[in-house]
């Protein structure tokens, strides 16, 4: 994809608004809660870290996809939740409260881990010739698109709650117009192939999603993770920020293809719709749950 004022402009302001909103919600209590609930936060890191990338690559391998769109599930399985997980959370019944601490936490230990999985995907899937690095510059470049916002919006939060909270409506409703046009973009760019790409990364996004999913329940439930926060892990593994692994895909300072968009945007779209499917279910389990014991 060739630079333009959307690439090289709005892109990177529309991730840094998305990271504003992120940080506007944070506070440091929130990394405090790893203290708290110790077993939880590490089993939730665990899936989103290790085991979600081994499937990423195992389904992109066993669908057989073109690398650049291997190398997109690849982004969006490295790319932690986002605030989409916290609604979502709170619909089905699940600690919330859990859920701010693995976002924090996810979003802060990403820094780190997005780009070497990103790097070693580029070298797996297109060949060491082909690699397009994610070297010390790119890392500086995801430093100031995405923590520099964070830290700010923690920062507006601690002096003046009031606003921060003021604030945090816009800048959700900024966030999703943002991830609207994102979409809008890729297709109008890949607009001839889209019925294949989606043929191709439909499927991929889709399994990918429920694995997510059913992953970030059913391992914290063999962990003994009491219910409630299995939910909140389920919603926060399985709802990844798909709009910041489309802007890093497609910012000229980053990876820059159109193409490696594609799976996190039909995720993008399919999530609302498991994640929904999830929240009801799991809402009327715990619904359930709590009123067995009154009848008792």
């Amino acid at each position: 994809m060739q630079s333009s004022v959307l690439t090289a402009v709005f892109l990177p302001l529309a991730l840094a608004i998305i990271m504003l909103g992120l940080g506007l919600s944070l506070t440091r209590d929130d990394f405090r809660r790893i203290l708290v609930y110790p077993r939880a936060v590490f089993v939730g890191l665990g899936c989103q870290m290790l085991i979600l990338p081994a499937v990423a690559f195992g389904l992109a391998r066993l669908l057989a996809l073109p690398p650049e769109l291997s190398v997109g599930l690849m982004l969006l399985a490295a790319s932690p939740g986002g605030p989409t997980a916290n609604l979502f959370s709170h619909l089905a019944r699940g600690d919330v409260a859990l859920n701010i601490t693995l976002t924090a936490t996810n979003s802060i230990v990403s820094l780190v881990t997005l780009p070497l999985i990103v790097n070693y995907s580029l070298v797996a899937f297109m060949g060491q010739g082909k690699v397009l690095p994610l070297q010390f510059k790119e890392i500086l470049a995801v430093v100031a698109i995405v923590l520099i916002p964070v830290l700010i919006g923690m920062a507006i939060r601690k002096r003046n709650p009031d606003r921060a909270n003021r604030l945090d409506k816009p800048v959700r409703v900024l966030s999703t117009v943002f991830l609207a046009l994102m979409i809008g973009a890729i297709m109008a760019k890949e607009g001839s192939n889209l019925l294949t790409m989606f043929k191709l990364a439909g499927v991929a996004a889709l399994i990918f999603n429920l694995a997510s999913m059913t992953i970030g329940y059913i391992v914290p439930r063999l962990a003994r993770v009491p219910e409630r926060q299995a939910v909140a892990i389920g919603m926060e593994v399985g709802i990844h920020n798909g709009t910041l692994a489309i802007a890093i895909a497609l910012s000229p300072q980053l990876l820059n293809n159109a193409t490696m968009a594609i799976a996190p945007a039909i995720y993008s779209l399919v999530m609302f719709f498991t994640a929904s499917t999830f929240a009801w279910w799991s809402a009327r389990g715990l619904s359930k749950a709590q009123a067995a014991p009154a009848a008792a």
